[in-house]
Formats: C-alpha cells, sequence, structure tokens
C-alpha cells in the first residue's frame, strides 16, 4: 500500500484517496469508500475543464475531515493560477460527504467545465489488493438528482447512491456541471455518497444499518474534544512523545466501532485498511493498552467478544466451545462461505488473552459487576486452554486449523505463513504449541484463580487454577528451555520437538512471568543484543537465521505493539534501564511517522538507514500500534493497580527529562503521576 495515502475515518467506514483527494483504484493503489467489509466507491475522480487537479496542500481535522487545496494542471501552472478548488472532506452518519468549491481569480467572469468520473466494483476489502472478476452483475442507473451504482449476486446485492446538492448532467459515468462564477467569485456544492446494504427482496436493510450511531462532522468532532479532555493530560521535556500520545488519543478515537449487537457502546477496531472489523486479538490488547486512559473500550469489548464466544463445534470456522473469535466480517466472500468470517476462531490466543483483559479490566476499574455478569464467559474460556487448546493431552496450548481450506494456519499473533519456523528455515508441523500461547494461559490461569477467590466465591476452583498453573510453569521451563544457548524455543511442534528459531515471543513470556527469576537475564540479554535489538525496537525474529528479512511481516519487522508488552515484561522482572530503552527507541521512531507509530516497521540496523523504513503494506492507524505508547507510558512511570490505590515507580530515561500524566483515572479517582531522567542526567 502507498504510504501517501490520505484518510478520513469513523470507526469501520473509511475513505482511502491520493493526495489529490481523487479515488482510482487499481491492484497496487486499493483506495476507496470503505464500509461494511465492501468498497463502495472505486473511481472518485476530478477535473476542471479536462485538467487533472493537483494538491497546494492538504489540511487533516484529526480524522474527522480533511480539505484538499487544488490547482488545475501540472506544477507548472501553479504560477498566477486563475482558478483553485477545495474539496472538504468527511463522513457524516454514515456517509461519505464533500463538499466543492471552485474559485475564480480571475478579474473576468468564467464558464467552469467541472466533471467528477464515478464507478464502484463493489470488491470485498479482502480482495483489494488482488486481481478479481467480479463473479456477480454491475450496473448504473441514472436517477432524478444523482447516480445510482449496484452490485448483485443471487441475494446478495450492494449499492452506492450519489447525490448532489447542485444541478447536475449525470450520466453512468459521473456528474457534470457547467457553471458560470463572477470574477473573484465561487461556485459551491456538496456531493452525498450512501452506501446500502439491500435486502434479498431489494429493499433496503434500514434497521439494520441504523443501530450504528448517526453523526455529522461537527459533532464528531465535539465528540472528540470530550474524549481528549477526559484523557490523562501529559507534559513531557521530549516533545516527540508529546505529539505521540496526541496523535495515539485521536487515532484511537477515530478506530472507536459501534458493533452492530452493541450500538451504544464501543471498541477499537483493528486497523486501516485491511481490518477494519471486530477482531479478538488486537481489541484485547489494544483495549489493555488503553487501560489508563478509556477503560470504557475494555468493558465494550469484554461484552462483544462474549457475546460472540464459540458455543459449538464448527471445522469450517474454526468453532470450539469457549473459544473467543478472531475475526467478523460483512463482505460478498462471508456471504457466500469462501472465507469463513462470519465470525471466524482461528486464533488460539484470543481466548487466553480474554481472561487476562477482565482482570486487568477490574484491577484498573473496580468494576467486579462485569466481572460477575461474564464469569460463565471466563470460565469457558479457562476451560477452553485445557479442553480443546490441549490438542495432544500434553499440557500446552496448541492450534491446528479444522479448516485445511479456507482456515489460517498459524493461530498465534504471528499469523503469516511461514512465520514459525526452526532457525534453518524448515517448518514445523503441526500442532504447533508456540512459547507466547503458554504465557499467556499461565497468566490467566493465575488471573483467573483471583477473580475465583475475590470475585466469584469459588476459592476451590482458585486452588485448581493455581495448581494447574504451577504444573504448566514447571512444564514449560523443561521442555521449551534451549539450555545450550539460553533462550526459550519459538514452539514445540507436533512431535513434541523444539523449533529452535530465536523470535521476539519470549519478550512476552516476560510479560505473563512464566521466566523463573535466574533465567530472566538470558533472555533479556538476546531481546536486547544486536541480533533482535535493531536500534529501533526489538524485531520479530533475529538475524543470521534462514527466514531472517527485516522487511518480512513477522521474520525481521518491528512491531511497536509486540515491543511494548516486551518493555513491560523487563520492568516485571526489574530490567528498568533495558525497558527505557525500548520506549525511546519506538518513541523516536514515532517522530519519523508523524507520531502515528504503524502496525510495523522494517527491521533494518538503525546504523545502517538512520532512520526507519515503513512496512510496505502496515495497517496505519493500527489499533495495537497506537495503543502502545500508552502502554510505554504505564511502563515508564511503572504503574501498577493494586486494591483501591495506584502504585507508581518512574523510571524515566535522561532524554525524556520531566515527564507528568496528570489525572490518570481508575477505581481510586484521578491521581497524578510525575516521573523525571533530570535527577539521573546531573548525577
Amino acid at each position: 500500500m502507498k504510504d501517501n495515502l490520505v484518510r478520513v475515518l469513523d470507526g469501520n467506514v473509511f475513505v482511502l484517496s491520493d493526495d489529490n483527494g481523487d479515488i482510482e483504484a487499481t491492484v497496487a493503489n486499493p483506495v476507496g469508500f470503505f464500509d461494511f467489509d465492501t468498497r463502495f466507491l472505486s473511481r472518485w475522480r476530478l477535473s476542471l475543464d479536462g485538467e487533472r487537479l493537483n494538491a497546494l496542500s492538504i489540511a487533516e481535522r484529526d480524522l474527522v475531515t480533511l480539505r484538499f487545496f487544488l490547482v488545475p494542471g501540472a506544477p507548472t501552472h501553479y504560477v498566477d493560477a486563475k482558478s483553485s478548488v477545495i474539496r472538504e472532506r468527511s463522513i457524516t452518519g454514515g456517509l461519505f460527504e464533500e463538499r466543492l468549491t471552485v474559485f475564480n481569480h480571475d478579474h473576468e467572469p468564467v464558464e467552469f467545465t467541472v466533471r467528477l468520473d464515478v464507478a464502484s466494483d463493489f470488491s470485498p476489502i479482502g480482495t483489494v489488493g488482488q486481481e478479481r472478476t467480479p463473479l456477480g452483475q454491475l450496473y448504473q442507473r441514472v436517477e432524478e438528482g444523482g447516480l445510482r451504482l449496484g452490485y448483485r449476486r443471487d441475494r446478495f446485492q450492494r449499492e452506492t447512491v450519489v447525490r448532489s446538492s447542485e444541478p447536475a448532467r449525470v450520466d453512468e459515468q459521473g456528474l457534470t456541471y457547467t457553471v458560470r462564477v463572477a470574477p473573484k467569485e465561487s461556485w459551491t456544492t456538496t456531493l452525498r455518497v450512501q452506501p446500502l446494504v439491500l435486502r434479498p427482496d431489494g429493499r433496503e436493510a434500514r434497521e439494520r444499518l441504523d443501530r450504528r450511531p448517526r453523526r455529522s462532522a461537527a459533532e464528531r468532532q465535539r465528540d472528540l474534544m470530550v474524549w481528549l479532555d477526559r484523557a490523562p493530560t501529559l507534559s513531557c521535556d521530549w516533545n516527540v512523545l508529546n505529539a505521540t500520545y496526541r496523535r495515539s488519543l485521536v487515532d484511537l478515537a477515530a478506530l472507536r466501532y459501534s458493533p452492530l449487537t452493541l450500538p451504544d457502546e464501543v471498541m477499537p477496531a483493528a486497523g486501516l485498511p485491511w481490518a477494519a472489523t471486530i477482531t479478538g486479538r488486537d481489541s484485547i490488547l489494544t483495549s489493555f493498552e488503553a487501560l489508563p486512559v478509556a477503560a470504557e473500550l475494555a468493558s465494550a469489548t469484554i461484552r462483544m467478544l462474549g457475546i460472540d464466544q464459540g458455543a459449538v463445534l464448527d471445522d469450517f470456522r474454526d468453532e470450539e466451545p469457549g473459544k473467543i473469535l478472531h475475526e467478523f466480517r460483512y463482505g460478498e466472500l462471508v456471504a457466500f462461505e469462501e472465507r469463513p468470517a462470519s465470525p471466524y476462531y482461528g486464533s488460539a490466543d484470543a481466548t487466553p488473552l480474554y481472561v487476562i483483559l477482565l482482570d486487568e479490566y477490574e484491577r484498573w476499574t473496580g468494576d467486579a459487576g462485569l466481572v460477575r455478569e461474564f464469569e460463565g464467559e471466563a470460565r469457558a474460556a479457562l476451560n477452553w486452554i485445557d479442553e480443546y487448546g490441549d490438542i495432544l493431552g500434553d499440557g500446552y496450548v496448541r492450534y491446528r486449523r479444522r479448516n485445511e481450506r479456507t482456515g489460517i494456519e498459524n493461530q498465534s499473533w504471528k499469523d503469516s505463513p511461514g512465520a514459525i519456523c526452526y532457525a534453518d528455515g524448515r517448518l514445523p508441523g503441526p500442532p504447533l504449541a508456540t512459547c507466547e500461547l503458554q504465557g499467556y494461559a499461565y497468566d490467566a490461569k493465575l488471573r483467573g484463580a483471583r477473580l475465583a477467590r475475590e470475585i466469584w466465591g469459588d476459592p476451590a476452583y482458585a486452588e485448581q487454577l493455581e495448581r494447574d498453573a504451577a504444573a504448566l510453569r514447571e512444564r514449560f521451563n523443561r521442555d521449551f528451555w534451549i539450555a545450550d544457548r539460553g533462550y526459550y524455543a519459538l514452539a514445540l511442534d507436533g512431535d513434541g520437538r523444539q523449533v529452535d528459531a530465536l523470535a521476539s515471543n519470549m519478550g512476552h513470556l516476560l510479560w505473563s512471568g512464566i521466566v523463573p527469576e535466574s533465567r530472566a537475564a538470558q533472555v533479556v540479554n538476546h531481546l536486547m543484543g544486536p541480533r533482535l535489538f535493531s536500534g529501533w525496537g526489538v524485531r520479530t525474529f533475529a538475524e543470521g537465521q534462514e527466514r531472517y528479512n527485516p522487511l518480512g511481516y513477522h521474520l525481521g519487522a518491528v512491531w511497536p505493539f509486540d515491543n511494548a508488552l516486551i518493555a513491560w515484561g523487563l520492568r516485571r522482572y526489574g530490567f528498568a534501564e533495558e525497558a527505557g530503552r525500548i520506549a525511546e527507541a519506538v518513541i523516536e521512531a514515532s517522530g519519523y511517522f508523524e507520531g502515528r507509530l504503524p502496525e510495523a516497521f522494517a527491521g533494518y540496523p538503525r546504523e545502517l538507514t538512520r532512520y526507519p523504513v515503513l512496512y510496505p503494506t502496515a495497517n496505519s492507524p493500527q489499533a495495537t500500534a497506537t495503543g502502545a505508547p500508552l502502554l510505554l507510558l504505564r511502563v515508564l512511570l511503572g504503574l501498577e493497580p493494586a486494591g483501591e490505590h495506584l502504585l507508581m515507580t518512574p523510571r524515566v530515561p535522561v532524554r525524556f527529562g520531566r515527564m507528568e500524566l496528570l489525572d490518570v483515572p481508575g477505581r481510586w479517582g484521578r491521581i497524578d503521576v510525575i516521573g523525571s531522567g533530570l535527577a539521573r542526567a546531573a548525577g
């Protein structure tokens, strides 16, 4: 995906365009107007008197509105331009709205021909980067005051309706205006693009769509201001952190998504453009990261994922009782079961992570009511770990897809093909037990034990979970530890052999607490050594191994959320200086991306590139990356809930200087936290 695309965003409704505002979709340029996992516009091309427009500047207003300041023709025409255009774009009530204004800068009246070419391929979002022939019928229809584009395949039907506030000559390919503009005056029209989901009988499914909040751009702007005002206030001597913190808050607000099942609550969509939907892993981890800022994201995530928790054995969807979903999609591929995401349960980590989030949410907020409400779901998730997650009966959480045709092969967070491999590049046979899954299971059992003892009133269940966790810890440290290399195996293969690749996954083991104190230093030395630490963060996969690639999605790239969890694990084991190095590296990298951390960036050594290199197809904004700076703040300030109090043990690197995080919300009310690297600098 091109890294210069511009966007407006409202949860899972978004527009991606080129820098002049045009949408001209190709396989290499997956732009468009997207909703319900469908591209409702694939062409939205503006011209003035037959000339394309070029951008002078772009003004983004916190992903709510965009303004493009344009002139016709090539850049050589910019001197003393006689005309210009402003496109102001927003998502309003689920509609894509664009206000066009044409200016006549001449001293004579001018007649302009304004043309907007419009088309839609109605591609499912999962195919916009691929060559694909539509299996249904595309149609176009001119209507009074507008243009209707449509796609029909059996009982599946989607439409795009384009209407204009000013009269236009409408044809099946777009709209044309012929306007006469007085000297030094302007002409304006507003275009509204409405996506329609139709019933099999052709009627609009209004009651389904109208459950989503319908907010104008002004209402969204006010909502954003309230969101920012409620968040803790950060002040830091290092302005890069201030900018990144605000960018994270703004992007997190834009990624908030109201699922149809819970229209009055918001949870984070996973990211733009490929994952603007309900997810298990990403929604859980983002909600976890954002607890010091917006705990309501966690409560909605817990509710939504609990409602959709697996209840039966379904091979097509990889569903099992107690399992937490991987993702939920709405588009054509799902409707015709070409993909299983309605919902799909192909992730082994979301289920223990669900219990971890539930416990951490209660520790942070004191909301025992939600823990009681979802006790059954939490118990079912814990039961899944032992009954269905333990495929071989050896006490380890493993995964093996039930859906051999379209299911995901790797069902850990590194879910790309080939991501789990031996150091020599060979691929292990399933079912695989990745190391971090065991850490998550261990942590979930201990957290479940706390909830059982303190809230559910079941001390016997708590004791059983604690015994199971202790046995898992002992077993894990026997079977996963590679003694002659001093690190944990990436996984165990289906025959119980160690998958010996050196990878970032073992950093999550420090977060979970499954690593004995006696081995922590060896793990840290590997994580912070030159094979894994690039200078901008910990790579997903260590240099020197057969499949290492600095541009490998899970085989060498640097992921901000991965680094935030690793940093927390380092603090947990007393390695505050190393945690600070990671935090400083990731925050510095964010400055090269205008404060918006992408999903991943390349793992090139810092001394080679001098700046972080964007991963070519990274989601941005992406929820877990957006939340990473929030978790890193918690790491630097050492924030830990303890009953009705918030403990704080700041260990701030010198570069940050003085750091103040004011009005941190929680069960304690609101509290100020102050840390400083200045004293150590002076010393």
